[in-house]
């Protein structure tokens, strides 16, 4: 008997669900301070222009000049104050320059305190996506279960279904562990 369509669904929704998870990982690591400049930790920041909350990048253009300066280039010359608030309220670790052209902003240097620290935040948020994926994990195979309770797959095709769950749940952990080394190598890197 072939496994039936409702368990195909299951498991093509349980792998879209766990690339989603590690989609948002990748971003959420990328936005994690390393000890270089990186525009992405900007992410986040709103800035009250025109009479509204925007992200910056809508405002303005952000280079990476120096390895821990980064350039906020806005578009209209009129909201530099604002920018220059909204990376104050940000509360990243440094202090913004305004030249009236531009806002820089100059990371200071990482201790090796605050690197350890940023180690433990990172394995921290590692493992609350490896959770996730293991949930999504269970929600599969409570699903494959209850079709195999309604007769629409037999014993052996529910082994191999949760056989099959568990290598794909497997390969994602992984991708989260090689994610989180990664991002500890470039962290602890002076």
């Amino acid at each position: 008997m072939p496994v039936s369509d409702a368990v195909n669904a299951v498991l093509s929704k349980m792998e879209d669900a766990m690339k989603e998870r590690m989609a948002r990982m990748a971003k959420e690591l990328s936005v994690m301070r390393t000890g270089r400049a990186n525009p992405m930790m900007l992410e986040s920041v709103k800035v009250e222009a025109y009479g509204s909350l925007v992200p910056l990048k809508q405002v303005a253009a952000v280079s990476v000049p120096e390895a821990r300066t980064l350039e906020i280039r806005p578009w209209d010359p009129s909201t530099l104050q604002d920018i220059e608030k909204a990376l104050q309220k940000a509360e990243l670790g440094a202090m913004p320059q305004n030249d009236g052209k531009l806002v820089r902003l100059s990371l200071p240097m990482m201790t090796e305190e605050r690197r350890r620290d940023l180690v433990k935040v990172l394995k921290k948020l590692g493992e609350e996506f490896k959770v996730g994926v293991r949930a999504e994990r269970q929600d599969a195979v409570n699903k494959v279960k209850k079709s195999f309770q309604a007769k629409e797959i037999t014993e052996d095709d529910l082994r191999g279904v949760e056989a099959r769950i568990q290598k794909t749940t497997d390969s994602f952990v992984k991708q989260v562990d090689d994610q989180v080394a990664a991002k500890e190598k470039e962290i602890l890197t002076v």
